[in-house]
């Protein structure tokens, strides 16, 4: 399933609770002076540099939104932008389990599915 953030009316939906980034991603934005704190500070061996930072507090939305619900790293510098961010909603080449959950046109995508499923099997009894 391919997912077109391009169409999506919520651009800054997806960041409502945050994101975890690499620590390395996380110094980058911070030598650019953006405005933005980090948090929880983790160990995991799935990032590059072994350590993980989240940009929220528990399920608040991600401290780099801006008051028009924009990105300040994105509209700074696009290419200090963490991979989580730009690859969201798909995390290691496959879509995310939070794409339910955050992704508008994800959801608008399985509820076409599902419709499409339920005429196909209605058609053929």
């Amino acid at each position: 399933m391919i997912i077109d953030c391009n169409v999506c009316r919520d651009q800054s939906g997806c960041c409502r609770y945050g994101a975890w980034i690499d620590l390395e991603e996380a110094k980058k934005i911070l030598l650019h002076g953006i405005k933005g704190d980090f948090f929880h500070l983790e160990i995991d061996k799935e990032f590059p540099s072994g350590f993980k930072v989240g940009t929220s507090i528990e399920d608040q939305k991600c401290v780099f939104l801006d008051r028009d619900g924009l990105c300040r790293i994105h509209k700074v510098n696009y290419s200090i932008k963490p991979v989580t961010c730009i690859e969201f909603p798909y995390e290691s080449g496959r879509v995310s389990s939070f794409a339910n959950v955050l992704c508008s046109v994800h959801r608008a995508n399985l509820r076409k599915k599902k419709l499409r499923n339920k005429s196909k099997h209605g058609k053929q009894r």
